[in-house]
């Protein structure tokens, strides 16, 4: 079939109802897909979504584009994903929807065009109070027209498994599915051709295949391949099969592993127990919102698996292709998640209006999607659902369960239960209507007790029984008794909290039947704002986890907005075991009581630059797998202090000079203050990117004093482009900044912010950032 990508071409603006009167209406804007229109909309303290949302105003919206078909071929628009109750229309009638904000869907073009082959397209999209965090709004995941003739291999019709392999080789079953849209019968023959990693032949096959009008047939080569090479985290291997049906065809990626899982060997990958060092994500792509770009998800996958990570839990939605092919790619696995409520509501206006009519149609896509997909090890049937507790909530759980099954027997289901969640019915009320998320901060160790309790056990048995491995969010306390009480159950702690990683881990470790651990969460978002701040108050006060407008992120990540690790993340690394160096954390000198949540970290930066008046007492962590470290001011001892939990602590006062860390072992990392006049640099993340719409440069800017970053004193920084580009996102990590990431101008935050360049063709890009009383500092990229 012919695929082509249609990123360019649209309009979009504000939808109109049909009795709201065209008059005065605004001409649409041009823009390229994939597109957030809510990232450019207004926030304010008042806007129905409130912290969830991160005070964006929601809206409805509708983008427009023409075609131009081809005569005598099937034509199908397909869509990666619409937030959200999608509205497709061609040459003004109604040609299909979409309520899932994340769901691929396709809609045939033919029936609804004329001989001229003419089509205006016509998409609506809707949100507002209809998601726990920032949703986006509009066309934000990839656009394409396939193209096929009448005899063609069916849309997703390529499916490639593994189901006998050992160490003499592997059986690669591929089943095409074939279409015969003609009107009469047809007798195609079917060619499958697979090659290897380094693009050289290593199997082929042929099918001739009766269809009559109208039909579609599936049909089915078996090849066998000698010592193949393993897809696996260390080697992420890909082969390709091609498959030629008459004048069509079609090619995709696969990888060739066993998955095994029991409670005694926990998950094995290619017979080998695997932990996962799991990271939960949203799917906003900081400073460029929703959009689903192939270059920001590789990214996003690269430093996450820089960080120590092995493995990614969608949250709560299925992920983009282009991140799973960034996963295939890297060797990262994959917990791919379809829903965050089913019927019961979390939202006035969410997904579970549409979920008793769509969830099989919704499962069946995002299968579709991740079937070839070697890095997809689980899918999840939900986050948090509240009916798990209940009888008809067990059920339906079976029944999604059995559905991923049906559709896809070669992976594991998982639902990812919050045993709070699931008895919240049972619970007296929260005090002033506090949301779950409050509570959570506020119960504390009752909440760990609540989890692990026999009301909690007995309520969500059955929806655990209904998978493979049952996912616990912050359900750590039950890992050792669930080992006696349910012997043959596997788990996995779906979502957990930051502060408790080392011991969480060390329970991973403990017990085969506790497969991993993923954090919430490895990469910060927008939306669910203030989750994981600091607050210094007068005195001691209970945590609300939603912050005051103009908080917008949640400020909970490993990994702020931008990709930068802050202090969490290097812990984390030590406590996995793949950092022998000892980090160095220093708590600002902020006055007052620091008030905390559980998804909070302390409020602290790698810096030995401050603004503080000479010997100010600074509160210095030293995080290290040492049983002890000392600390050096200029070379001098500070002491020695003892690491309880990966962690020594110190109290230093304040002056310039070079902080360091030293094991017994003779592992060192230091600090060293800021010296010298400001400047600004920027750094590009690559000299090179492709001429396409799908790659894009990244471009750190930052506040040196000679060559430390100072974090210091923020400024107002802007930002232009000259040559093949354009600006599609500029900002800094600040949580609670009241700044537009479209504007062209940022703050800095902590001495840091990042601009995203898009190409718009093929030539040197030139990125100039300027700031009052500083150098200009430019760098160039070339788009080739």
């Amino acid at each position: 079939m012919k695929r082509t990508t249609l990123h360019d071409g649209w309009a979009v603006g504000p939808k109109r109802g049909l009795f709201d009167g065209l008059s005065g209406a605004a001409e649409p804007t041009p823009v390229r897909l994939p597109h957030d229109a809510m990232l450019g909309m207004p926030r304010s303290a008042d806007a129905p979504s409130g912290a969830h949302g991160a005070y964006f105003a929601g809206g409805a919206v509708e983008y427009s584009r023409t075609l131009q078909l081809e005569p005598d071929t099937v034509n199908e628009l397909v869509f990666d994903g619409v937030y959200r109750d999608a509205m497709v229309f061609v040459n003004d009638s109604f040609a299909g929807q979409s309520p899932g904000g994340y769901s691929r869907f396709a809609v045939r073009l033919d029936p609804f065009v004329g001989d001229d082959g003419f089509a205006q397209v016509r998409v609506e999209a809707r949100a507002h109070r209809d998601s726990r965090w920032y949703s986006g709004l509009g066309i934000h995941r990839s656009v394409a027209l396939l193209s096929s003739p009448l005899v063609h291999v069916a849309r997703d019709g390529v499916v490639v498994t593994t189901p006998e392999l050992d160490d003499e080789g592997a059986l690669v079953a591929v089943a095409v599915t074939v279409a015969n849209d003609s009107v009469r019968t047809a007798t195609p023959v079917v060619t499958v051709v697979l090659t290897g990693p380094d693009g050289a032949e290593v199997g082929r096959d042929r099918m001739p295949v009766t269809l009559l009008a109208g039909e579609h047939g599936v049909v089915r080569s078996r090849i066998w391949l000698e010592s193949p090479q393993r897809w696996d985290i260390d080697s992420p291997t890909l082969y390709r099969a091609s498959v030629e049906v008459g004048a069509d065809s079609e090619s995709v990626a696969f990888g060739i592993r066993s998955l095994q899982l029991d409670a005694k060997h926990g998950l094995r990958l290619n017979g080998r127990t695997v932990k996962l060092r799991g990271a939960c994500i949203h799917h906003d792509n900081g400073v460029i919102g929703a959009r689903s770009i192939a270059r920001a998800e590789e990214r996003r996958v690269e430093l996450l698996r820089d960080a120590g990570f092995n493995a990614i839990r969608s949250a709560h939605n299925p992920l983009s292709v282009e991140l799973l092919d960034a996963c295939d790619r890297l060797g990262m696995l994959v917990m791919d998640e379809s829903f965050d409520m089913w019927a019961e509501s979390k939202s006035p206006f969410d997904y579970s209006l549409a979920f008793p009519e769509w969830w099989e149609r919704d499962l069946e896509s995002m299968v579709a999607k991740d079937v070839n997909h070697p890095s997809v090890v689980f899918y999840s049937i939900g986050n948090e659902i509240p009916e798990t507790g209940r009888p008809h909530g067990s059920r339906m759980g079976r029944l999604l369960a059995e559905k991923l099954h049906e559709l896809d027997p070669t992976r594991f289901t998982t639902n990812s239960i919050n045993g709070l969640v699931s008895v919240l019915r049972e619970l007296p009320p929260m005090a002033g209507g506090a949301d779950v998320n409050t509570a959570m901060a506020d119960m504390g160790d009752v909440m760990t007790e609540l989890i692990a309790s026999d009301l909690v056990t007995e309520r969500t048995e059955e929806s655990f029984a209904a998978v493979d491995a049952a996912g616990f969010n912050y359900g750590d306390s039950r890992y050792a008794s669930d080992a006696t009480a349910f012997p043959n159950r596997v788990m996995i702690g779906t979502e957990t909290f930051p502060t408790r990683i080392d011991r969480n881990w060390q329970l991973v470790l403990d017990h085969p039947h506790v497969v991993g651990d993923f954090t919430w969460t490895g990469w910060d978002y927008l939306g669910e704002a203030g989750i994981g701040r600091v607050d210094h108050l007068s005195d001691a006060a209970a945590f609300d986890t939603s912050g005051p407008y103009p908080w917008q992120l949640a400020w909970c990540g490993d990994l702020d907005i931008t990709g930068y690790r802050r202090p969490v993340s290097y812990f984390r690394e030590i406590v996995f075991g793949l950092r022998a160096e000892p980090y160095i954390a220093v708590t600002r000198p902020t006055p007052g009581v620091a008030i905390a949540g559980p998804w909070s970290w302390t409020d602290s930066i790698a810096s030995w630059t401050w603004d503080a008046p000479l010997g100010t007492p600074l509160e210095v962590e030293v995080y290290t797998s040492a049983d002890a470290v000392e600390l050096l001011l200029d070379g001098v001892s500070l002491g020695t202090a003892v690491a309880e939990r990966f962690r020594a602590k110190f109290v230093v006062p304040w002056r310039a000079g070079r902080l360091e860390a030293v094991t017994r072992t003779g592992e060192r990392w230091a600090l060293a203050t800021a010296d010298g006049d400001a400047r600004l640099v920027v750094v590009a993340d690559r000299a090179g990117i492709r001429a396409s719409d799908d790659d894009l440069a990244f471009v750190a800017v930052e506040l040196h004093a000679g060559e430390v970053l100072d974090p210091r004193v923020d400024r107002l920084v802007s930002v232009s482009i000259d040559g093949p580009g354009e600006l599609l996102g500029f900002g800094s990590a600040r949580p609670d900044t009241t700044e537009s990431y479209l504007s062209g101008s940022a703050t800095t935050f902590e001495g840091r912010a990042l601009a995203v360049i898009r190409p718009t063709g093929a030539g040197a890009i030139t990125v100039t950032v300027t700031a009052e009383g500083l150098a200009p500092a430019v760098v160039t990229i070339t788009a080739g």
